[in-house]
């Protein structure tokens, strides 16, 4: 997950989870102010109807329903029971609600004097009213229909709020996280363009902006021109070095030759070996010049150049080196192909990268029989140089385009294990790829150009 989805993901989550609790405790706020009010409600019925019947004496129970009926904060549902202090009922409402009550709960009411209890949908209040006189006990039981009504409504709309302000915030959080990592996005694009050939990238910086991603920017620009300036630096050196080492290197190899040709065979076979060193250290020296080519190369200005010319070139390198070379070559014969040959490149260089491709594939055949295939895939021009041998391991699959690497199956032949380095080279300073398919008892090089 992107560092941004993170973001995004936690300050949701965040938002979500608190403005839920607040919705949750304005709920359970005013249930229980519903709660309180009812309860007071009916305390006030309870303490009005005791008054009514003990304090005026001309108010009968007829009279009292009356007013019970047509009062007019009439309860929905209302029972009203009071009762004397032997527990004897001396007044009853009019409705047919029953009242679920035992002598426990009078009991209960003269020890802490009230009760508020739940009885299915309604809700049902027990108090004791002490008089100097009298004791009396009075249950109310009623559904505070509109209170119930006004809390569902609140959680309708508190519902209805949370769900739309949480999509809100997820989406608005995710575009505005989106927004101000966006110079990211081009931070990472450019970092991921970088490379050995490509030092030169710089991100845009704002110089009045002191936030972090600008400040790394900046940060960004120093470090890669100082990587530019070393890098550069050391290709001078490889490519001054190398140029130099050449000159005393023809005279150790021409000193060489003669001394071979009057030595004695006792002495001829000593000097040859040393021969064979300083060619192979030659070899060395042509490969790292060639490397400091490669990367004093611009790719955009590069000629064009065909791919089928540049290997008929380097097959004929490879002919006049290996006498028994052998090569099957073959041409996809489509429209889509012949306009695809011609190619950005030099045509110097990928002759280079084609000859060592058909070197390796020669030395590493057990046929000495190198297959080459032109054709295209996916509508992109392709070449295939195949041999049949032994395959490499993961590990050396791995480590293949790095330098000086060489598998097990090259114990026995001499090289450098340079050569698929300075391929890679060529090939991604054109911005071509190249990938190793190992197949049963067969090695396959896949060009895509």
């Amino acid at each position: 997950m992107t560092i941004k989805s993170k973001i995004s993901l936690y300050i949701s989550i965040l938002f979500t989870v608190l403005f839920g609790a607040v919705c949750i405790a304005l709920i359970s706020l005013f249930s229980n102010f519903r709660k309180q009010e009812f309860e007071e409600r009916l305390n006030e019925k309870a303490v009005n109807t005791i008054k009514l019947l003990i304090e005026v004496k001309e108010f009968d129970n007829k009279l009292l329903k009356i007013i019970d009926r047509n009062s007019i904060n009439q309860l929905y549902d209302e029972k009203t029971l009071i009762f004397d202090r032997n527990y004897k009922l001396i007044y009853s409402s009019l409705d047919d609600t029953k009242i679920k009550w035992t002598t426990k709960d009078l009991d209960y009411l003269k020890k802490h004097k009230s009760f508020f209890r739940r009885d299915k949908d309604n809700e049902i209040y027990g108090f004791f009213y002490d008089t100097n006189y009298k004791d009396y006990y009075a249950l109310i039981s009623a559904n505070d229909n509109y209170g119930k009504r006004t809390l569902n409504f609140i959680i309708y709309i508190l519902i209805g709020s949370y769900l739309f302000f949480t999509t809100i915030t997820w989406l608005l959080t995710l575009y505005i996280i989106k927004k101000q990592l966006n110079p990211l996005e081009t931070f990472h694009k450019k970092i991921s363009e970088i490379n050995d050939l490509n030092l030169d990238i710089t991100l845009e910086t704002n110089k009045n902006s002191r936030n972090e991603i600008s400040l790394l920017s900046t940060e960004f620009n120093f470090m890669m021109n100082r990587i530019s300036d070393a890098y550069q630096k050391q290709k001078e050196f490889t490519a001054q070095a190398s140029h130099e080492l050449r000159t005393p290197i023809a005279r150790i190899s021409a000193q060489l030759e003669n001394q071979i040709q009057h030595a004695d065979e006792k002495n001829k076979v000593f000097l040859k070996t040393i021969f064979s060193d300083i060619d192979q250290l030659n070899e060395l020296i042509n490969s790292l010049l060639i490397l400091s080519k490669i990367d004093s190369q611009n790719p955009k200005s590069i000629e064009k150049t065909r791919v089928d010319e540049a290997i008929y070139g380097s097959i004929q390198k490879i002919n006049t080196l290996f006498e028994d070379f052998k090569i099957n070559l073959d041409i996809e014969e489509s429209d889509p192909l012949f306009d695809l040959l011609e190619i950005n490149g030099n045509q110097k260089l990928l002759e280079i990268a084609f000859s060592n491709l058909l070197k390796n594939a020669y030395l590493y055949s057990n046929e000495k029989l190198v297959n080459v295939v032109i054709k295209t895939i996916d509508n992109k021009l392709a070449l295939s140089i195949s041999n049949s041998g032994a395959t490499l391991s993961k590990t050396e699959q791995n480590n293949l385009f790095q330098p000086f690497m060489r598998g097990e199956n090259a114990r026995n032949t001499n090289g450098l294990g340079l050569g698929l380095r300075i391929v890679s080279r060529i090939l991604n300073a054109y911005g071509y790829s190249i990938v190793y398919i190992p197949e049963e008892n067969l090695n396959i090089f896949l060009i895509t150009f």
